[in-house]
C-alpha cells in the first residue's frame, strides 16, 4: 500500500516551485490580470496533460525501444500538442483571451501545471522504492531549474507567437500558431537531443539555451505589453 504522505510530499515538492514561478509570470500582467479560475483551470489541464501524455509514451517506449531519434521526436511531439490543448481549453479559447499578452500567460501556465505533476512524479519515484526525502526533494527541483525550464521556453514560443499575431486573421493566426508550434518542437527535442547523446557538454549547452530562451521570453513579453490595434 503507497503511504499517503509520500504521495503529499511527491506533490507538493512538484507543485510548489511551479507555483512559485506562476506567480513570478503573472506579476508580468498586474495590470490586466486573467481571472484566477482560468488561471487555475488551465493549470489544472497542464497537470492534466501529464496523464493524457504517459500512455502514448508507453506506447511509443514499446514500438521504439531505446532512446533512439524518433522516439524523443514522438515523445516531445504529444507534450507539446497537450500542452497546448491544455493552454486552449483552459483560456485561449475564452473571452478572456483578449489582449496581445494573454496567450503568453495561458501557455506558460499550462507548461507550469504541467511541470508540477511531472516532477512530482520525478521525486515520487525514487520515494517509492525507499529512496531519503530530502534527497529526492532536492534532486526533482534541481531538474525543475533546468529541464523544467524547458516547457516554459518551449510554450512560451506559441504563446509568443499567438501574442505578436493577436490582431491578425483567424487564417493568419492558426497559419503562425501551428508554425510556433513546430518551432517549440525542433526545440524541445534537440534539448533532449543534446541532454541523451552529448553527455556534459551537451547538457550545459542544452541549460544555457533554455536560460538564454527564458530571457528572450521575458523580453517579448514586454514587447508584447507594447502591441496596439
Amino acid at each position: 500500500m503507497i503511504n499517503t504522505n509520500i504521495i503529499f510530499y511527491a506533490l507538493l515538492g512538484g507543485i510548489l516551485p511551479a507555483l512559485i514561478w506562476l506567480a513570478f509570470w503573472l506579476r508580468e500582467d498586474y495590470k490586466h490580470p486573467e481571472p484566477r479560475g482560468l488561471i487555475l483551470r488551465t493549470f489544472l489541464l497542464g497537470m492534466g496533460a501529464v496523464i493524457l501524455v504517459l500512455p502514448f509514451q508507453k506506447a511509443i517506449d514499446a514500438l521504439l525501444p531505446g532512446m533512439a531519434f524518433a522516439a524523443i521526436l514522438f515523445w516531445v511531439i504529444f507534450e507539446e500538442v497537450f500542452k497546448f490543448g491544455g493552454a486552449y481549453i483552459g483560456g485561449l479559447k475564452s473571452v478572456e483571451d483578449n489582449e496581445p499578452v494573454d496567450p503568453i500567460i495561458y501557455m506558460i501556465t499550462a507548461a507550469l501545471g504541467f511541470v508540477a505533476l511531472e516532477n512530482a512524479l520525478f521525486i515520487l519515484g525514487p520515494l517509492l522504492i525507499g529512496e531519503e526525502l530530502t534527497r529526492s526533494v532536492i534532486a526533482g527541483n534541481l531538474r525543475f531549474i533546468g529541464a523544467s525550464l524547458l516547457h516554459v521556453v518551449s510554450s512560451g514560443i506559441v504563446g509568443v507567437a499567438l501574442a505578436f499575431s493577436f490582431y491578425k486573421s483567424r487564417r493568419r493566426r492558426i497559419t503562425i500558431a501551428v508554425l510556433a508550434l513546430i518551432l517549440a518542437i525542433a526545440f524541445h527535442t534537440g534539448f533532449n537531443l543534446a541532454i541523451v547523446h552529448w553527455n556534459n557538454s551537451g547538457a550545459l549547452l542544452a541549460f544555457g539555451l533554455v536560460w538564454i530562451g527564458v530571457i528572450l521570453l521575458l523580453l517579448a513579453f514586454e514587447k508584447a505589453k507594447t502591441i496596439a490595434r
